[in-house]
């Protein structure tokens, strides 16, 4: 069982940037790979970015390309998205999620998940 948690949320004007953070409880997180969601009002959960077990590879969706990082510290068992040049459409809970092996973009295939954390960017 994985346990975890997400922080940093909160509000921002467009162009502006926010930090989420997600802690994990188990002791084997470096056996985890990790992963960005986000889900806006009315709308289905969607893929931001994951990162691999080891940290090295990472992938993101199109629309975040460029603006956003997702890291991990194995060492502290945590995971980090920085977003920069945020926009109003971007708006939504965003999850942390993980799962043991390969990472992948589809939200079905992870099976632990956070609470959630409210970003929300102004006009």
């Amino acid at each position: 069982q994985v346990q975890l948690v997400e922080s940093g949320g909160g509000l921002v004007q467009a162009g502006g940037s926010l930090r989420l953070s997600c802690a994990a409880s188990r002791r084997t997180f470096n056996g985890y790979a990790m992963a960005w969601f986000r889900q806006a009002p009315g709308k289905e959960r969607e893929f931001v970015a994951y990162i691999r077990r080891s940290g090295g590879s990472t992938y993101y969706a199109d629309s975040v390309k460029g603006r956003f990082t997702i890291s991990r510290d194995n060492a502290k068992n945590t995971v980090s998205l920085q977003m920069n040049s945020l926009k109003p459409e971007e708006t939504a809970v965003y999850y942390c999620a993980s799962r043991m092996g390969w990472a992948t973009t589809s939200a079905r295939d992870y099976e632990y998940w956070g609470q959630g954390t409210q970003v929300t960017v102004s006009s």
